[in-house]
């Protein structure tokens, strides 16, 4: 059989054909010396490479060197605000001169300063400010990214953004995940009315986001200063109810029972979790949520304490982490240093590091196919320029992704070569 692509010359191929039940060594699933042959944009042989067929090489074939580095599947992002307009890096000054996130917000920041910018900004304007992002993401390697609205905070401006997701995903590599975030924080107009504003999301935002398919999944931040577990409740209620899956910001400055209310729920992700409870901990487990870690976010924040991802793995909990790239508490597209605080403060392994942006961020998405290598699945695909995954947290921040694969087509490449240990 000849093949289209052929990746060779690896140390291991990563295929993350185990499950999150598994030590994320097992789950990792590593072929030695592997190598992946591919056919009409599908994975044709997945093997040793002293196995391929004598004819696995012809003269229309690509050979994509992997140098001696390591191959696994593409990266998946599962909690960005990649959409936005403006910036707020006066406002990082001023946090690093000591000003909290909650009193920056209560002077006119924080979200509503972003607010302000998106509005004015219009949807082609949405586009352009994210393409760079987008493009940042995809020469890490990333092939999937869930971007959430919440920057309009009113039914115009939500849909604005919505719609700018769905074009950005259909222009470029990274496929993009929809998530309605009507319920981020109450507008300043209607900070004296929240009920107006519930009731907003509940008659006309959500029913328009489903009408209209803008949105796989709506999120909600139950959190002190945005919304209480009850109004979180009746939102994603009216959610599910139009077709969309819940997800919620849980538990990031205190334990409101975040963790809690996603599982009673069945929300397919908590996010954050800085101050989960063994209770909300206990309640994961049970229930199958997935824990998205946002550990840039409490780095950029100056918080404490990073959420207690060992502590969720120990429990069965599925972990995925994410860059949470935002303009006020996450301003970073780096993967590379997510997947080093990952491993530096919430605890995690490299093994369970890399599952977390791999496997385990595709569960949290439901995402069937993505982030794992298997006979017959797409040939979605990273060549890293480092022999081991374990590489990838300890140089921190650093990228090492060389070759970026969708569909058995080359679609990032840069010049990368950290082959040996010491690189």
């Amino acid at each position: 059989m000849t093949f289209d692509l052929l990746v060779h010359n690896t140390s291991e191929v990563l295929t993350l054909r185990g499950s999150p039940a598994q030590p994320a060594e097992l789950a990792l699933s590593p072929i030695a010396r592997g190598a992946v042959g591919v056919r009409d944009g599908q994975i044709a042989f997945l093997g040793p490479e002293a196995d391929l067929p004598p004819d696995a090489s012809g003269p229309e074939t690509v050979r994509l060197d992997a140098r001696g580095g390591f191959v696994g599947p593409a990266l998946v992002d599962p909690h960005t605000h990649l959409v936005f307009a403006g910036e707020r890096a006066e406002e990082f000054e001023r946090r690093n001169q000591g000003a909290s996130y909650l009193e920056l917000a209560r002077a006119g920041g924080g979200i509503m300063s972003t607010v302000r910018a998106t509005r004015a900004a219009s949807e082609d304007e949405l586009v352009a400010f994210a393409r760079p992002r987008l493009a940042r993401l995809l020469r890490q390697g990333v092939l999937w990214a869930e971007v959430k609205s919440g920057y309009g905070l009113n039914l115009e401006d939500e849909l604005k953004m919505l719609r700018a997701v769905r074009r950005l995903s259909s222009e470029q590599p990274v496929r993009l995940v929809p998530t309605l975030l009507c319920a981020h924080a109450v507008p300043e107009e209607q900070k004296h009315a929240r009920e107006q504003y519930v009731s907003l999301c509940l008659e006309e935002i959500i029913p328009r986001a489903a009408a209209e398919g803008l949105a796989r999944f709506c999120d909600a931040f139950v959190e002190e200063g945005a919304f209480s577990p009850g109004e979180a409740r009746r939102i994603l209620l009216a959610a599910r109810s139009a077709g969309m899956v819940p997800r919620i910001h849980a538990d990031q400055l205190s334990d409101q029972g975040g963790a809690a209310l996603a599982s009673e729920l069945g929300a397919a992700s908590a996010d954050h979790l800085e101050h989960v409870s063994e209770a909300g901990i206990a309640a994961l487990s049970r229930t199958g949520v997935t824990a998205v870690l946002c550990p840039t976010s409490t780095l950029f924040l100056k918080a404490r304490p990073y959420a207690p991802g060992r502590r969720l793995r120990e429990a069965g909990v599925n972990v995925a982490l994410c860059t949470n790239l935002n303009p006020g508490s996450a301003m970073s597209e780096s993967v590379p240093l997510a997947m080093g605080l990952g491993c530096l403060e919430n605890g995690l392994t490299a093994a369970e590091a890399f599952w977390a942006f791999t496997r385990g961020a595709a569960l949290a998405l439901g995402l069937g196919e993505a982030g794992r290598l298997e006979l017959g699945g797409p040939a979605d695909l990273v060549a890293f320029g480092c022999a081991s995954h374990r590489h990838l947290p300890y140089h921190l921040a650093v990228d090492h992704a060389r070759a970026v694969v969708r569909r058995g087509q080359v679609v990032a490449e840069q010049d990368v070569d950290c082959t040996s240990a010491g690189a």
